[in-house]
């Protein structure tokens, strides 16, 4: 039996983050109205960058050259002067994710302090003091880092978290939680070794702070959150999943990471109970899973899950797999399965009987399967049951190579530290920072560098207003508990 959640609401205007969470889920303002236009676009902007690659001439042994066929990176790497418009990157998403703003028209967060001492008045010039603020921010770094958190990094809405020029990890408690949130973007980060952690009080914002009850362990735990994208992440040995999403979370986008080294990848959907995640829209794409996964890249329910271009190599048990009637499309995957004879299907109905789960729209086309590989299809066949018509035929598998050559953190090093999961390919290199941001823990922008930048000392409207010192609501009225039932 998996222990419950224990988790606390305040009896005020707003209910807590949770319950607003399952507000979302229940109304799902951002579910796209036309899923399939979305998957469509995808593809289309795959073959765009394609071509243009091909028309400048740009072949195989040019491969380290700018133009890759990666729509995400041809939008900005070939930029030389990217890092005086760190932004531009907020106009190059693809997928459902792809509208994620982060924190685009906003000021720039320097964070240059990788301490995490105390979790409900955090230090400006720490990452934990940039993301609660209340306004749109580009967070970026002043150096490499290792954030050893105290306890989950609780981010509000319109944030990027932006490691590019560096390496940034972030490891220890939590890890990181998104709660009810939207336009978020995570991007550049190395996280890994993340643990459980909680029965504590968290600052969210500067105005308030709370009781949160034992976190999973997860990587990256999206709660409620909708307009998310996770960019260029190296991610593995968390307790639980590297990246879940659960009860009404949508409009997700998850591409070029890496994976690697753990169990649970990806869990989409709270149980299979949960109804709500009928509204789930999530793309998966350009990633490479890469040496000892065993499952779940990803674990659906209900939803709509988008797999392109990713390389899975190899798996222990499987690699795509679901319950309650989730709607799965695979186009131009490569699995590669691992030698195991018994491991050789890609896919997983769990704890399902096969009478019920021939009807599940589960499709492949145009997947790669190599080493015996096999993807077991069910329900409709009919293209018009996921996408929209396209103009050509799946080709992208044969691109594989090229598209997710770069997947994970880029830079080339894992700054010093013996650490799986980095990718060498690629280099984004440090450069000057786009005008020097030289102050700790200041907002400067929009951007850095640049006239009429205004500089402070790191905190919102002269610091926290109105503290919450006791957990309870604005009233006074003390807060009460109720359990969840875990995740599975």
């Amino acid at each position: 039996m998996i222990p419950h959640l224990s988790i606390c609401i305040l009896f005020i205007a707003y209910f807590s983050p949770l319950a607003r969470a399952i507000h979302y889920n229940l109304t799902l303002p951002h579910q796209h109205p036309d899923p399939e236009s979305v998957v469509h676009d995808v593809h289309r902007r795959v073959n765009v960058s394609v071509s243009r690659r091909q028309m400048l001439g740009i072949h195989e042994k040019d491969q380290l050259s700018c133009m890759t066929g990666n729509p995400i990176d041809d939008c900005w790497r070939c930029d030389p002067n990217w890092e005086a418009n760190r932004q531009r990157l907020a106009d190059c998403g693809i997928g459902f994710g792809r509208t994620a703003l982060g924190g685009k028209g906003g000021q720039y967060y320097l964070v240059s302090d990788s301490s995490d001492h105390d979790a409900v008045n955090p230090k400006p010039g720490t990452l934990r003091h940039a993301v609660i603020q209340v306004e749109p921010l580009w967070i970026v770094f002043s150096a490499d880092m290792m954030i050893k958190l105290r306890e989950e990094l609780i981010v509000s809405s319109f944030k990027t978290i932006d490691g590019r020029g560096f390496n940034v990890h972030i490891t220890g408690g939590g890890c990181i939680t998104l709660q009810a949130v939207t336009n978020v973007i995570i991007h550049n980060i190395h996280i890994h070794h993340c643990v459980p952690s909680g029965n504590a009080q968290v600052r969210d914002s500067p105005t308030h702070y709370g009781f949160r009850g034992k976190s999973d362990g997860d990587g990256i735990s999206i709660m409620g959150g909708r307009k998310i994208w996770i960019d260029h992440c190296s991610l593995s040995y968390c307790t639980d999943g590297l990246i879940d999403a659960i009860v009404g979370s949508t409009a997700i986008t998850i591409s070029n990471n890496y994976f690697s080294h753990h169990d649970e990848v990806m869990l989409m959907g709270h149980n299979d109970n949960y109804l709500a995640d009928s509204g789930m829209q999530v793309t998966i794409a350009f990633n490479h899973f890469g040496e000892a996964l065993v499952q779940r890249m990803p674990r659906c329910r209900h939803g709509y899950f988008h797999v392109v271009n990713n390389d899975f190599t190899q798996w222990e048990m499987y690699a795509i797999g679901g319950s309650a009637n989730p709607t799965i499309y695979s186009q131009g995957n490569r699995y590669t399965a691992p030698s195991n004879p018994f491991a050789k299907e890609v896919t997983k109905r769990v704890e399902t009987d096969e009478s019920k789960w021939t009807k599940w729209n589960w499709k492949t086309e145009g997947d790669m399967l190599v080493n015996g590989a096999f993807f077991v299809p069910s329900g409709a066949i009919g293209f018009g049951q996921y996408a929209k018509a396209s103009s050509v035929e799946p080709r992208a598998s044969a691109l594989i190579d090229q598209l997710t050559m770069n997947a994970g953190v880029l830079g080339g090093n894992s700054g010093g530290i013996s650490y799986p999961g980095s990718n060498a390919g690629g280099g984004v290199g440090t450069g000057s920072g786009g005008g020097g941001i030289t102050d700790p823990g200041t907002f400067v922008g929009p951007n850095p560098g640049g006239a009429g930048g205004s500089i402070g000392d790191g905190t919102v409207g002269g610091g926290y207003t109105g503290g919450y010192g006791d957990g309870s609501g604005a009233d006074g009225t003390q807060a009460e508990c109720y359990n969840v039932e875990a995740k599975i």
